[in-house]
């Protein structure tokens, strides 16, 4: 940290010096002419302020080049691949703010392939999205937008862990930090927010070991987005807040336009709903037990307490997991 603010205090004192030197030096001799015939043709173009116009700007763009070029030195790069191994000796200094934290290990491939035996369990599994789509209506039927992520990186989850089978081998969800909630912006502007999740995921696949190239999955339970809590705009909620926001005449008035989408806003719901995914494995490690691929999942997206229908979400992404016999 003391040399970061080193490096600032050098740079902006460089910045300020260089201010004044941009004005009232005489100028260099000149040099060989050496610049592309485009460039000389926008060197021999007429200037329309002088020089002196340009004074009061000349700090002010020192003083800009001066901090960018602080901000290249000190802000943090990309975070890369790293394997759990090297993840593990990392301090928590060394993750905040690197981006790590949001990442799935790698496998380091090692052997043919991983046993399950049978009390065995599937610890640390790690799924991270790298693509998120969201189905919606076209006149040549439904398909499949590419959105843009507005999530910070917090939508990857971590930790899940439950039981392992062989024969066939069936992974049972039980514990971890197993949903995360995440928002994709469509083309057109609109938000659309749904909970990653594999609650209570059952995925199955034939065999009793995992190997380059085997393929497993199953169904898991989607849980509402937001909780019984949890107040709209108008203070509704579901078991706190108002019971309605409109005029009882409204709701009672004659005829059924409009009325069951005044029902649906008033009387929250917690929805549940599910999802699938697909995995197939593609990098093991056989010493250290260590399994990594890819996966694709479909899940419903919120309905803000069953006001809204929900939307197909699919995302693509990758997986990490270990196994421990017991």
């Amino acid at each position: 940290m003391a040399r970061s603010c080193a490096v600032v205090g050098v740079l902006l004192a460089a910045a300020a010096a260089g201010s004044c030197f941009l004005s009232g030096v005489p100028t260099q001799p000149p040099r060989a002419n050496t610049a592309p015939h485009h460039i000389e043709a926008l060197k021999s173009a007429p200037v329309q302020s002088s020089e002196s116009s340009w004074s009061w700007a000349a700090p002010l763009l020192s003083f800009g080049a001066a901090l960018g070029l602080v901000f290249g030195l000190v802000a943090a790069q990309p975070a890369k691949a790293i394997t759990a191994e090297q993840f593990s000796q990392l301090t928590y200094n060394q993750v905040r703010g690197s981006g790590l934290a949001n990442r799935c290990p790698t496998v380091e491939s090692n052997g043919s392939e991983v046993p399950v035996k049978s009390g065995s369990r599937l610890i640390n599994v790690c799924f991270e999205p790298k693509s998120f789509a969201v189905e919606f209506e076209t006149d040549k039927g439904k398909e499949f937008a590419t959105t843009k992520l507005t999530t910070r990186q917090t939508y990857s989850l971590a930790f899940v862990e439950g039981s392992l089978d062989p024969n066939p081998i069936t992974f049972k969800e039980q514990d971890g930090m197993d949903f995360a909630a995440t928002t994709v912006k469509l083309p057109d502007g609109q938000y659309v927010p749904f909970l990653f999740t594999v609650k209570e995921l059952v995925a199955k696949g034939e065999g009793s070991s995992f190997k380059p190239g085997f393929t497993w999955g199953g169904e898991f339970s989607v849980p509402s987005y937001r909780t019984g809590g949890f107040l709209d705009p108008k203070a509704r909620g579901m078991y706190l807040g108002y019971d309605q926001a409109v005029a009882l005449p409204a709701m009672q008035a004659d005829g059924k336009g409009g009325q069951e989408d005044l029902f649906k806003e008033t009387n929250k719901v917690f929805d549940l709903g599910k999802g699938a995914i697909e995995m197939e494995v593609n990098k093991v490690n056989q010493e250290l037990g260590e399994i990594g691929g890819v996966f694709v999942s479909k899940q419903p997206s919120d309905t803000d307490m069953g006001a809204k229908a929900p939307r197909t979400i699919l995302l693509k992404g990758i997986f990490y997991g270990k196994v421990v016999n017991a």
